[in-house]
């Protein structure tokens, strides 16, 4: 037996055994027990590296999605995290494990009112005990920023040591999560949640699970993301997290300490090539940098801080005729006389700051045309010149409902 337990490959092989049986019906309860006697307790590496290597064999990523809970439920208390590596102050880790004793605290507040529920309607009635719950969802509803950190941060890293299965399952445990909040919330401002017994069947139905989603999510990280990520990512690695957190925001907690890890030289990434052209989000190749700005479903035309005309895009539908002789062209000349004082009004207003855009909309030979001038400016506030951006909206406005199958345009 023991070897059992000491033996990482077999310990493995048998979780993964484990988990089959879960996907074949076995009750999570007889999982965990097995797991209590076979193996006391399970290293939250393992748990990773399991999950990868069924996706890995061609389990469905969308079966692990929907079996995700019983797998929690079976693991739960059985994770050992004896190994895993202390969190400084400020690292991204320890802001993600104080937004998430911020979300235990209102899940705390939940639960009492789920608790008191017809003490405190008979006392303060079916109303106030609405308006206290659905602040505290909307409160909740927060884990959003938390989820999209995870999701646009930290995932891209562990995708780069090639942990893709997880984060998968993870993201579409968010969008489930999310999905549970919103209709739970939706619940709380329905009519019918007026009346003491809709709301209670709206409780056990939806606010509950709801609740159970945002809980069962922390124990994930906690016990085996949040351990997992510490071991593969470097400090450059989270340094990086650190830095364009501020660009998301964050859940319920304002960080208060700042970490910057010993040692770090931070240099501006660069791609091969003397045909880059580097930016603070990414870097791109001349050719890969028109296609994109040609591709955009829209015209753009910038105007320089001296009203030259200095670029235009040239995709395949324009909106307006457009040619390499209004290079250099001072923007009035291309304007109709009528229209030239409108011209000088956005310019001046753009250039003193009184205003940062300018909308119109047009009917032109049967079609919606919408056009927006924006005044560009760096850092420090000074005006850079102006882009305009045309857009034939016809079809676009004439959706409806939704379109979530794929189809390609004709």
């Amino acid at each position: 037996m023991s070897e059992l337990i000491n033996n990482s490959g077999q310990r493995k092989e048998l979780l993964k055994h484990m988990i089959l049986q879960l996907h074949e019906g076995v009750a999570p309860q007889e999982i965990r027990k097995r797991l209590a006697d076979l193996m006391q307790k399970i290293p939250y590496d393992e748990v990773v590296e399991v999950e990868q290597e069924l996706i890995d064999e061609g389990l469905p990523e969308a079966e692990v999605l929907r079996l995700c809970d019983i797998h929690t439920e079976a693991l739960e208390g059985s994770i050992d995290l004896s190994g895993a590596k202390p969190v400084p102050p400020g690292h991204p880790v320890d802001t993600f494990q104080l937004e998430n004793r911020a979300l235990e605290a209102v899940i705390k507040k939940i639960s009492e009112l789920f608790e008191k529920e017809d003490n405190l309607i008979s006392s303060i009635g079916v109303e106030a005990y609405r308006n206290n719950l659905r602040a505290l969802f909307n409160s909740l509803m927060d884990v959003d920023k938390h989820y999209r950190r995870k999701e646009n941060l930290l995932f891209p890293f562990l995708e780069k040591y090639g942990i893709t299965g997880p984060p998968t399952v993870m993201w579409g445990k968010h969008n489930e999560t999310r999905g549970l909040l919103k209709s739970a919330i939706e619940s709380l401002l329905s009519p019918g949640s007026a009346n003491p017994g809709l709301l209670k069947n709206a409780i056990l139905l939806q606010l509950q699970p709801a609740v159970k989603a945002v809980e069962d999510m922390i124990m994930k990280e906690e016990e085996i993301l949040f351990p997992m990520t510490m071991d593969k990512l470097t400090d450059e690695n989270w340094y990086e997290i650190y830095r364009q957190t501020n660009e998301i925001g964050y859940c319920l907690y304002d960080p208060t300490t700042e970490w910057r890890p010993e040692g770090i030289l931070l240099a501006e990434t660069r791609s091969a090539g003397d045909n880059a052209i580097h930016l603070p989000s990414g870097n791109l190749s001349v050719e890969e940098l028109m296609s994109i700005l040609n591709t955009v479903p829209f015209d753009l035309t910038f105007v320089d801080k001296d009203d030259k005309v200095k670029y235009f895009t040239q995709g395949k539908e324009r909106v307006f005729d457009r040619n390499r002789a209004i290079l250099g062209r001072d923007v009035r000349m291309c304007h109709p006389p009528s229209s030239v004082h409108v011209v000088e009004q956005i310019l001046s207003d753009f250039k003193s700051g009184k205003s940062d855009n300018a909308p119109f909309w047009i009917q032109m030979q049967g079609k919606f045309i919408h056009i927006e001038y924006f005044a560009l400016r760096n850092d420090e506030g000074e005006y850079l010149g102006t882009l305009e951006v045309s857009a034939d909206l016809t079809e676009k406005r004439a959706l409806g409902g939704e379109q979530r199958i794929l189809s390609y345009k004709k």
